[in-house]
């Protein structure tokens, strides 16, 4: 006898767009505002949809039903709420009208972080499968001090800290009794808040740079040339004892990449690459070898990093062209794992990425097995 197989998991989401959203210093509710050529809560909108959500409640302010059904019209699975004075009482009003969806899991998401990684919500996915709630989080790399800087100077344990994003996903039916439950102050700071106090266990899972909130008005700022290319290249010597680290994977070698932090040839590249083609500088620039934060770091965060910077500028990453220069190791075994590592860091299809390696039939410095170098173009698209 045949065991029919589980049945599928029905997300839903709640997008959170109630805001008065004045900082953002636009002539509308920022959530509403134009950003990168759509408004800025069309963009989470989409992807939710991309991804099979449904349905998708949006929670907006009082009066501003004529604009949201505008800002988001053509996007399947939408249904538009009300939400109320507070954060919290917008997203009880959203669970609320999902009373009758039947959804198994709900990502709630504020309106004010278009960009939605997949991976991310794959990460989210998977924690639901253990616990009944999960939140992305990314590390506080930067000193903390107080308001008046009466702080400064002390030690502040970084490490214990965790900079806290959306969506936050959670069981339908057990975030909905959290919020129905809520006797805190009148607004919880987010709905891990609410699940906490409801006594339910918060998986962290990573987060991702793109989820960057859309804040001020810098960050409307939008870009002035559709297309832009950029190279970039760089080298590092091969020694005994290092681990080699090449597109963001991890190889077996005798010998591995020197440098000041994983030594990544091809990601250093192909961030150069990034930054070039926004005149932005290098990476030497942005990531000091100097600075001691950066000894023995991940190079996926440099590549992060850029990618965040061209979206902050209203730019996608189009495609990437990396050519790795070795006599060893041998790229081809691990050229399909490089790309789809390095389309996920950057949020794009592995169709976008192309790896390809050369030798210099033993010439030089990289044909004398001293060293590994790595060439890279990139497109930037205008969003």
């Amino acid at each position: 006898m045949t065991t029919p197989p589980p049945p599928a998991i029905r997300n839903a989401a709640v997008i959170v767009a109630a805001g008065a959203g004045l900082r953002a210093g636009q002539p509308l509710p920022k959530q509403f505002a134009a950003w990168r050529g759509k408004p800025l809560v069309r963009h989470c909108a989409e992807r939710f949809a991309a991804a099979g959500f449904a349905p998708i409640v949006v929670a907006i302010p009082e009066g501003a039903e004529a604009i949201a059904a505008q800002a988001l019209h053509g996007v399947p699975a939408i249904q538009i709420v009300v939400g109320g004075n507070t954060r919290q009482a917008s997203v009880r009003a959203g669970l609320e009208a999902l009373a009758v969806a039947a959804s198994d899991h709900v990502y709630i998401h504020d309106a004010a972080r278009p960009i939605l990684p997949a991976a991310v919500l794959a990460r989210l996915a998977d924690a639901l499968m253990l616990q009944q709630a999960a939140i992305p989080v990314l590390p506080v790399i930067d000193s903390l001090t107080s308001a008046d800087g009466a702080m400064m100077g002390q030690p502040a344990a970084r490490e214990q800290l965790r900079r806290v994003q959306t969506p936050q996903a959670f069981h339908y039916a057990a975030i909905l009794a959290a919020h129905r439950a809520w006797v805190g102050a009148s607004n919880a700071g987010d709905d891990a808040q609410v699940a906490q106090a409801a006594g339910l266990a918060v998986a962290l899972v990573e987060g991702d740079e793109l989820l960057h909130k859309v804040t001020t008005a810098a960050d409307f700022g939008g870009a002035t040339v559709p297309l832009r290319i950029g190279t970039g290249y760089d080298v590092h010597r091969l020694a005994p004892g290092e681990e080699l680290w090449l597109g963001g994977i991890q190889i077996e070698n005798s010998h591995g990449l020197a440098g000041h932090s994983d030594a990544d040839v091809a990601i250093h590249a192909l961030v150069d690459a990034i930054l070039g083609a926004l005149a932005d500088g290098d990476i030497g620039q942005h990531f000091p070898p100097s600075d001691p934060q950066w000894r023995g770091a991940s190079s996926d965060r440099f590549l992060t990093y850029a990618v965040q910077r061209a979206a902050n500028r209203g730019y996608g990453i189009g495609n990437v062209d990396l050519t790795i220069i070795c006599e060893a190791p041998k790229i081809a075994p691990h050229r399909d794992v490089m790309r789809q590592r390095l389309a996920d860091l950057m949020g794009i299809g592995v169709g976008g990425v192309s790896v390809k390696a050369t030798t210099t039939e033993r010439l030089g410095f990289t044909g004398r097995g001293e060293g590994i170098a790595a060439q890279a173009a990139v497109t930037l698209l205008a969003l």
